[in-house]
């Protein structure tokens, strides 16, 4: 039997050369709009000074896999250069990180009609190489996994697909597909989003696993899939040799019929960023004093583009529970419970209370900027709630914006409301008195 540390580096030795990640980029993301409008959605700004793609390859860099391939099809540009000028690796490290778009090829000119169908339609670039192992991410969540551990795990049983699932609720679980293991951890069903109360009970978790995961068994719980897997290579040809569309819907109950199939029970925080709502609500949080999500794990760092950018000044402003970027000039202003992005100008008598301002990406004058454009940034006495500003937005003196009184959904040429938050696109610019 092999000892703990040598395990560990055969695990380890697996991740750096035989294990391939691919990072789903996800379609239009039509429920983020307006932020997708001119960007993929793992470009999404997070935090201040993140994009979303940054999460999941950071855990992967993080776990010892350099080898990375990003799958888009809307509006790459941006992410593309995100990621040309954020991941560089040495000549001798075989790393690397790809953006892969959808494209016309021989084959066909259709657009990736899944998950499922966009791995399918790049696979003959995944298997150039001579990978064992393939781990399938998706490039909008918010969460820290060390993939090491997923490994060994899916080394240890001998499995041909480990699925991460996480434990939720009866209330949450229908909004997941569920999976049904047994007290070794195998999978033997899964159902998608299961409503039937008497469907969903005889899907709860073996007391003997929520024990070892140190939980209760008073409360049911279920292993809700998390949309990230591990493949064996054969496996993985062999699943989608079909036309078979997504991962979860037909791929995952198909597999569970055919081959070894392993839950690897993750306990953590972990948020699906696919709407408007979850992506502030998300993002406002990590304003707490303890986020649910911590960016100061030394240990483990989400990686981005360095843009070596001054220290933000900051000229008697009032600030509470904030996220402030590098580079901000923020002048005798109230901003409590706010993620203030990169490049930020606030000035003096503006309150900001409840939102995201994204920043910009250059300052005013800089070269190349339009010099009949107002300069990104946000006047004097102004009240801002509960809304997220996207990049380059220029806001006059005097302007209100907030949700209140208004529906929750809404659509008008300065902006978007979306789940009772309002949403300023890239570029707007909001004349002075304006009120929204």
């Amino acid at each position: 039997m092999s000892s703990p540390i040598s395990h560990r580096i055969q695990t380890g030795t697996v991740l750096r050369n035989s294990t391939l990640a691919i990072i789903m980029g996800g379609g239009a993301g039509s429920r983020l709009y307006p932020l997708t409008k001119d960007r993929a959605k793992p470009a999404v700004p997070l935090a201040g000074k993140y994009r979303l793609v940054d999460i999941p390859i950071s855990n992967c860099i993080n776990s010892g896999v350099r080898q990375v391939f990003v799958l888009t099809q809307f509006n790459s540009a941006s992410l593309n250069r995100h990621i040309a000028r954020t991941y560089k690796f040495d000549q001798f490290a075989r790393g690397f990180v790809e953006v892969l778009a959808a494209q016309q090829t021989p084959e066909g000119e259709r657009w990736y009609q899944g998950t499922a169908d966009a791995v399918r339609m790049n696979l003959r670039y995944f298997l150039e190489s001579d990978h064992e192992y393939y781990m399938i991410l998706s490039g909008d969540q918010l969460y820290r996994m060390d993939f090491r551990l997923v490994m060994s795990q899916h080394l240890e049983t001998g499995a041909d697909l480990t699925i991460a699932t996480l434990p939720v609720n009866a209330r949450d679980a229908s909004g997941f597909g569920i999976m049904k293991t047994d007290e070794e951890g195998r999978i033997h069903e899964f159902v998608e989003k299961p409503k039937d109360p008497e469907v969903l009970e005889a899907l709860r978790m073996p007391d003997k696993t929520l024990l070892e995961m140190g939980l209760g068994v008073d409360e049911p719980r279920y292993q809700a899939s998390m949309g990230i897997y591990v493949f064996n290579r054969q496996a993985l040809v062999e699943s989608l040799d079909n036309d078979l569309m997504d991962f979860g819907k037909n791929i995952i109950p198909a597999a569970l019929k055919k081959y070894h199939v392993h839950a690897f029970n993750f306990q953590g925080y972990w948020e699906d960023i696919g709407t408007i709502r979850s992506f502030f609500e998300a993002n406002l949080d990590l304003c707490k004093l303890v986020p649910q999500y911590d960016f100061f794990d030394s240990a483990a760092p989400i990686f981005t583009h360095a843009r070596f950018l001054p220290a933000t000044k900051i000229n008697g402003a009032q600030i509470r529970q904030a996220l402030i970027s590098d580079g901000c000039i923020i002048t005798d202003a109230h901003v409590e419970t706010a993620v203030i992005g990169l490049r930020s100008i606030i000035e003096s008598g503006t309150t900001i209370r409840d939102c995201i301002i994204m920043g910009a990406d250059f300052y005013a004058g800089a070269a190349g900027t339009d010099p009949n454009r107002p300069a990104p940034g946000i006047g004097r006495n102004c009240r801002i709630e509960r809304a997220i500003i996207d990049k380059n937005v220029h806001i006059g003196d005097n302007v209100v914006i907030t949700p209140s009184g208004k529906p929750d959904k809404m659509d008008h040429e300065l902006f978007c409301i979306r789940d009772g938050i309002v949403v300023i696109p890239k570029d707007t610019v909001i004349p002075s008195n304006t009120w929204i």
